[in-house]
């Protein structure tokens, strides 16, 4: 069985969210999985990644790796492990819900194999944002079957809920010496309406909601907010007046001269997106799909940039004085490729030190990655 790290302890924070009343933190208190490396200065490591979006092509090759019978996602994402496994903190951002009875689809309304939390865990992910726009492709039951495997799997997550004081709770994770606080929400659901009586099973975008709730995980204590969205536009590549907007509004929002968000984390546009620097708080506008099959575009062609994504790493160290901000001291971003033939993620800086002829597709991605001045402000393309 696939456990979560012990670094995530149980936080007793009492957190007051916009959509509703108070309640304590999700408690988590699983055995240690591995052993990590110690972080500098105090501080600590934070890696995140783009969309997971099992189509029909990933869950067969899950199924072929997995004998025949079930599915086993660890060979799939064994190369991305390095990177992720050694961070205090690792976040994915698993876009689909999960089917049951070995029913499973990949498109259009997916519905994917539960066993993807365990391969999740394996690669030593702790928590997932879960808002998207196929939150609801099965309903309340897709998003309990999926929050019930990612419980047992031991990897937390954030933007849908099972119940009403669960959609109130906000998710808080350890890392290092850090109480970070996970935020998530989607610009909307494919399916609509919702469920009866459960508006709160996805948390949608609205900026005054996002800077409620950071505030509020801030004044229960967490020492860094960071909040995944799910928006942009489909195929493109520069991020859109919407995300450039909300990234300015919410990186401004303060309360005591400190900044309320200190991480946003993009993820929905299929394609790698820029990383910038807004009002001194670091905007990933988009990762990418991290895991996803052969895509079309919105013309019907082959898009190979559907297959091309980061993992961003960031380096937080106490602060100064108390009461002041974590800051980001370095920043880095990763460049990743899932090989369609092979059904694995490649770290193309450890394919191009193998030999791999991929140098094409990393010096594609670090171009959109750097195309709004991240490398002024210190974003490095590391290992």
């Amino acid at each position: 069985m696939m456990i979560a790290r012990s670094r995530q302890v149980a936080l007793a924070l009492t957190v007051v969210l916009a959509a509703g009343a108070a309640c304590q933190a999700k408690d988590h208190r699983p055995p240690a999985r591995g052993q990590h490396a110690p972080s500098a200065a105090r501080g600590f490591t934070l890696v995140a990644s783009g969309d997971i979006l099992p189509h029909t092509s990933v869950i067969d090759r899950a199924r072929f790796d997995a004998g025949g019978t079930g599915h086993d996602f660890r060979p799939m994402l064994s190369g991305i492990r390095s990177v992720v496994a050694p961070a205090d903190l690792a976040l994915c951002h698993m876009e689909t819900v999960y089917g049951a009875d070995g029913v499973y689809t990949g498109h259009p309304v997916f519905q994917s194999p539960p066993e993807i939390a365990a391969g999740l865990a394996a690669t030593g992910y702790d928590g997932c944002s879960t808002a998207s726009e196929h939150s609801l492709d099965a309903g309340s039951e897709g998003i309990r079957r999926t929050l019930d495997a990612l419980d047992r799997a031991g990897v937390r997550h954030s933007g849908s809920a099972r119940t009403e004081q669960e959609a109130r709770t906000v998710t808080v994770l350890r890392a290092g010496q850090a109480q970070v606080a996970h935020l998530a929400y989607t610009y909307g659901t494919a399916v609509s309406p919702y469920p009866p009586d459960q508006s709160w099973s996805v948390n949608l975008i609205d900026e005054a909601r996002i800077i409620a709730d950071a505030r509020a995980a801030r004044t229960a204590g967490a020492d860094v907010v960071v909040v995944s969205l799910h928006w942009g536009t489909e195929w493109q590549e520069n991020p859109d007046e919407q995300q450039v907007t909300l990234a300015r509004s919410l990186t401004a929002s303060r309360s005591g001269g400190r900044p309320d968000i200190d991480l946003i984390l993009g993820t929905h546009a299929h394609v790698p997106q820029a990383y910038e620097k807004v009002n001194g708080t670091w905007v990933v506008y988009g990762m990418g799909d991290q895991i996803a099959g052969e895509m079309f575009d919105q013309r019907g062609a082959r898009d190979p940039r559907a297959n091309q994504s980061t993992v961003a790493r960031f380096t937080f160290t106490p602060p100064q004085r108390p009461g002041g901000r974590w800051e980001v001291t370095r920043a880095e971003f990763v460049p990743q490729l899932f090989d369609l033939d092979a059904g694995r993620v490649v770290n193309l800086n450890r394919a191009i030190a193998q030999g791999a002829e991929v140098h094409a597709e990393r010096d594609r991605i670090s171009a959109v990655v750097m195309s709004r001045g991240a490398a002024q402000d210190g974003l490095v393309m590391g290992e």
